[in-house]
């Protein structure tokens, strides 16, 4: 058997982004810091509501509650659409649901100001005794382990959304699906736009298009106004494909690049347009990519990351001609941009993981090609 191709690569001293800046940045009119110091100012920077945001709360009417809430986004998406709301002068519930395995993310929501429902929605009759809200949030679903669990998989991502609607079918809805419904695109384009043929590799990416097709199904059955997000792949400091790669920077690891090429946004920035969305939903159901805006090399932005540590830096493979890639213009074009651009995210990550401040230990698993989560 051949020994893998393994290229040891001693970065420059001198990269495109050295060491982080400690300057406040001025980007789309939103001020950033050139560090996040604390769980506290990166917790305040994810609820931050884009004027988007803040315009689709002063247009929805009713209470929002969020299914499955307490993950890597639902925290910061509560409260961003409460401080939205706010904002926009409405007084509105904001309903958090979840199993809430730590009870430290339920106690910070309701102080907060949110009301936490402890549930577990595989439970027989848990979604029939839910109360009634006009405005849901589906953000439920199962990813890793679908090769071990398939059958538990194609439960919560398919069977459990069509309890959901035919509970709040007097609701609007707004679900949570993936880029991984695209096939791959080659890596010389934009990426994967809404009205392209899905064709999901692996059960994962099967079972998200069926999640779609309920939501679909449902919204033009019952009268269902629904929106589907499209997300791929939102980040932040403690958890993403950008933490997965400095991490593997800093621990000396090789670097695949067979996943050669990716698009992220700032998680704030997709919590952000997804609100925006809210007010967009239709029983045709709308459909939207959520994605970040600049296609990056994985080699260029380990470059930077080894730099930045300065460490050596191991690369594995070649690039293959195609990878999971949105192109989220559509987005762009209702409700703005996104606020943070990629180099910013770089700095922050990379600072971050220098200081060992805390991560959620949830590795993306993005590189992986068959669908075998």
């Amino acid at each position: 058997m051949q020994p893998p191709d393994v290229r040891l690569k001693i970065p420059r001293p001198k990269a495109a982004i050295a060491t982080p800046s400690t300057e406040v940045v001025k980007t789309m009119g939103q001020s950033l810091p050139g560090v996040i110091q604390d769980v506290v100012q990166l917790e305040t920077l994810l609820s931050e509501p884009s004027e988007a945001a803040i315009a689709a709360m002063s247009k929805l009417d009713g209470d929002i509650m969020l299914l499955g809430a307490g993950g890597k986004m639902g925290p910061s998406l509560a409260r961003m659409l409460l401080q939205a709301s706010r904002l926009a002068g409405r007084n509105r519930r904001v309903i958090a649901l979840s199993r809430f395995s730590s009870e430290q993310v339920k106690t910070q929501l309701a102080e907060s100001g949110i009301e936490t429902i402890t549930c577990d929605l595989r439970v027989e009759n848990a979604v029939e005794s839910l109360p009634e809200v006009k405005n849901i949030i589906f953000m439920t679903g199962t990813k890793f382990g679908t090769n071990r669990q398939a059958a538990r998989t194609w439960a919560m991502n398919v069977l459990l959304p069509a309890r959901v609607c035919q509970r709040f079918r007097s609701s609007r809805i707004l679900a949570f699906s993936t880029g991984n419904v695209y096939p791959f695109v080659s890596t010389h384009g934009r990426g994967s736009v809404e009205s392209d043929s899905l064709n999901p590799v692996g059960e994962y990416g099967m079972s998200a298009l069926g999640r779609e097709r309920i939501f679909e199904y449902h919204a033009q059955e019952l009268d269902i106004p629904t929106t589907i997000v499209r997300l791929n792949y939102a980040v932040e400091t403690r958890y993403g494909v950008l933490v997965d790669l400095a991490q593997q920077v800093l621990s000396r690891q090789p670097i695949d690049l067979t996943m050669g090429f990716a698009n992220v946004i700032w998680q704030a920035d997709a919590n952000a347009m997804a609100i925006a969305a809210l007010i967009d939903a239709s029983p045709e159901p709308f459909i939207i990519n959520v994605a970040g805006d600049e296609i990056f090399s994985v080699a260029s932005v380990c470059e930077t990351f080894a730099a930045i540590f300065r460490r050596p830096l191991l690369l594995q493979g070649d690039s293959a001609e195609t990878a999971l890639l949105n192109n989220a213009e559509r987005a762009y074009h209702r409700y703005g941009r996104p606020r943070v651009p990629l180099q910013r995210i770089i700095e922050w990550t990379a600072d971050w993981l220098s200081r060992s401040l805390p991560i959620l230990g949830k590795p993306t698993h993005f590189e992986i090609r068959n669908g075998q989560f």
